[in-house]
């Protein structure tokens, strides 16, 4: 049956071991105890994978705000089972010429939101000059309305994103 790990060990993992003889369905009375027990297999197996597949981070970027499948420990509460839930929204800065520029983010944030991780990075397609965000000479920044992104790097470039991740309690 496929296991998931322990919250203390890294990724969740489903295996791919055969749980089942197939065979046994050619012949198997629906009324017996066999038959319970497969029924019984199945639906652990299937929670298994529900489970590992919804522990799993999301690969997804959107412009709106997405459950990234990312929790964070409950700083009220003593529950190491009490998670909340990290949200994720990717923010087009579009192009950057020195100095600081504003972009709208689009989010009410509340006096319980905290934010986890903000990154990204800025390109010139034209020049094929990449820097990451932050970084040395590239500042990343968020208040109540916008993104703010310092470029102190000498350099335009043509387009810019940043990712904000964030919990709202």
């Amino acid at each position: 049956m496929a296991e998931i790990l322990d919250q203390n060990k890294v990724g969740q993992y489903v295996g791919t071991t055969q749980i089942l003889d197939t065979g046994l369905f050619d012949e198997v009375d629906i009324n017996s105890a066999v038959f319970k027990e497969i029924l019984i297999r199945l639906s652990q197996t299937v929670n298994s994978l529900s489970m590992a597949v919804n522990a799993k981070e999301s690969g997804q970027y959107y412009l709106t705000e997405f459950v990234n499948s990312n929790v964070y420990f409950n700083e009220t509460s003593t529950s190491q089972f009490d998670l909340r839930p990290v949200f994720r929204k990717v923010v087009n800065v579009g192009a950057l010429a020195a100095g600081a520029k504003n972009t709208a983010h689009g989010l009410t944030i509340g006096s319980t939101w905290s934010f986890t991780r903000m990154y990204g990075a800025a390109s010139n397609t034209t020049t094929n000059k990449y820097y990451p965000i932050p970084g040395a000479s590239l500042l990343l920044s968020c208040d109540a309305t916008n993104v703010i992104v310092t470029n102190n790097t000498g350099l335009a470039f043509t387009k810019c994103m940043v990712v904000l991740e964030y919990l709202k309690q």
